[in-house]
């Protein structure tokens, strides 16, 4: 009995409980809807408990669960049959059991599971409540009982309809940032690919071709050989440089990327983003650990801050770069959490210094400040032109 219940109840890919869990969400969280059934036992209190009533009940409300969760297992283009199975058994207990109105306001609102326009689905309603009032005025029902029924049906219905129907703007929402993101990788992973093709397919060709010839000469013309090999010891080195720039270019997180990211992610939450222009050139290395500190920071504004507008400056004034991330969030958060003792330690190895004003109830204001002047000497110097910051170790760069 067991396996044939699951078997009848496996959630078809497109029904209720399989997008609730693709949302991380319990699949049970439907079931909650079921508290409201608790008028089929109500509804007797006005004319008191007898056999038929429990007797009705227990033929009927067993029936009613079995519909009600093939309504939120099936697939849409199914659904609607057991939606309809619920105002039927309405329609075949009331000469008997007044407390099946219950099950046709909720064969009504499961309606809106199925793949149907709200016009559609407006008029199915129209045309179900048409019915239903038949009947109750042809079993002789008073009109007290009965006349709620519309208006429960339609109001709840366009509720929940428009419930599903932010749900789902929101799970084609994801869909796309997820598409965005695997179709931003599969580009990188192409660059990456052409890069390292175009820089190293022709160099080691040259290398190997240097070295089979030095083989040759190394018998008959030593010096020769000799010449070959240093200049394919030559082609070698320069293209270690290349491959450590390129790997450096790779390895190196884009603030301007970021900030893009950061304003999808904002977006998804209903959070707006103002970011002013960013400066043209920043080291390498500063470019990364602001990245990641901005990315930290919009985490905690989309997670915890329940903000409505955020905004991200970043300006360099007297070499001494400037960057201000804030929202107008509830505020009051610690200082010594782990997300911002972590950018604390990135913009401390920067030279820098991070601030943070968080008044409860006001909102959160990050305030960064790395000074550039030495490391724009550097690089000036040509200090970093042979690698210096980009994560190599020290021995091979006194070695190449």
């Amino acid at each position: 009995m067991r396996q044939l219940l699951k078997n009848w109840f496996v959630p078809a890919p497109d029904s209720l409980v399989a997008r609730d869990l693709r949302r991380a969400r319990s699949p049970w969280l439907n079931a909650v809807h079921l508290l409201w059934s608790v008028w089929v036992f109500i509804i007797p209190m006005f004319d008191g408990f007898t056999w038929g009533w429990a007797l009705g009940t227990l033929l009927s409300y067993p029936t009613f669960l079995f519909l009600y969760a093939k309504c939120c297992t099936a697939s849409q283009q199914v659904a609607y049959r057991y939606a309809l199975a619920l105002v039927m058994l309405t329609f075949v207990t009331l000469p008997w059991y007044p407390s099946g109105l219950t099950y046709f306001v909720y064969g009504c609102v499961m309606l809106c599971t199925c793949r149907m326009s709200l016009r559609s689905y407006l008029l199915a309603l129209a045309g179900l409540n048409a019915i239903c009032l038949v009947e109750v005025w042809l079993l002789k029902y008073p009109w007290q009982a009965v006349v709620w029924m519309p208006v429960t049906t339609v109001i709840v219905g366009l509720v929940v309809n428009a419930e599903r129907h932010a749900d789902q703007k929101e799970l084609e929402l994801s869909l796309s940032q997820d598409e965005v993101r695997r179709l931003a990788a599969l580009a990188e992973r192409e660059r990456i690919g052409r890069d390292l093709h175009d820089l190293l397919g022709h160099t080691l060709s040259l290398i190997t071709l240097k070295l089979e010839l030095s083989r040759k000469l190394f018998d008959r013309d030593s010096e020769a050989a000799r010449r070959e090999m240093e200049e394919a010891e030559k082609v070698a080195r320069h293209a270690l440089s290349e491959v450590r720039s390129a790997v450096s270019g790779i390895r190196a997180t884009d603030l301007a990327a970021e900030l893009a990211a950061a304003r999808l992610m904002l977006g998804a939450s209903a959070v707006e983003l103002e970011s002013g222009e960013l400066p043209p050139s920043l080291p390498g290395e500063v470019e990364r650990a602001l990245s990641l500190v901005l990315r930290e920071a919009i985490t905690n504004i989309a997670r915890h801050a329940q903000a409505r507008k955020a905004r991200v400056s970043v300006v360099v004034v007297a070499n001494v770069l400037q960057m201000g991330i804030e929202d107008d969030g509830r505020g009051g958060i610690d200082s010594h959490g782990n997300g911002l003792s972590g950018m604390h330690e990135r913009v401390r190895a920067l030279g820098g210094s991070l601030a943070v004003d968080s008044p409860r109830g006001k909102g959160t204001r990050l305030s960064i400040r790395v000074p550039l002047r030495a490391r724009l000497t550097l690089v000036g110097d040509g200090a970093e032109a042979h690698g210096q910051g980009d994560g190599w170790p020290e021995q091979e760069r006194h070695a190449s």
